[in-house]
């Protein structure tokens, strides 16, 4: 399973506070939008990642996972199941703890390599239905 219940525990507690939000634009009618402002409201740092670069809830955006200047802990990717096997390639190759693709992004290949790299890893499943289920 590729969000046991344990690990979704461990990456919205233990793995820390600074999320990349890959797709995250300033379009407030995307998932990412208003997931991005659940996570801020549970204490997360959201970086937005979009190619706009756009600032989105009051943190600066960036064109890709590589431009962040600062270690990132989760990246959070809201793209198409077939663009998001590369992303989690990135966010190994920049140092990321962990990688969460959110509800609807499968990719059963990137699962396998982001695993074997030591990460922690979810898929189609979304941080803003499970934060606040944590107790």
């Amino acid at each position: 399973m590729y969000g046991d219940a344990a690990t979704i525990r461990r990456i919205l507690t233990e793995t820390g506070d600074t999320w990349a939000v890959v797709g995250l634009s300033t379009n407030p009618g995307r998932a990412a939008y208003g997931v991005a402002a659940v996570l801020q409201r549970f204490g997360k740092r959201v970086v937005p990642v979009h190619p706009k670069a756009e600032t989105v809830h009051g943190e600066q955006g960036y064109p890709s996972l590589a431009a962040i200047p600062f270690p990132v802990d989760v990246v959070d990717v809201f793209v198409n199941s077939d663009l998001a096997g590369p992303v989690a390639d990135e966010a190994v190759a920049i140092g990321a703890k962990a990688v969460w693709f959110q509800l609807g992004v499968i990719d059963e290949a990137a699962y396998d390599r982001t695993r074997a790299a030591g990460l922690e890893m979810t898929m189609d499943r979304c941080p803003a239905i499970e934060i606040p289920l944590l107790d």
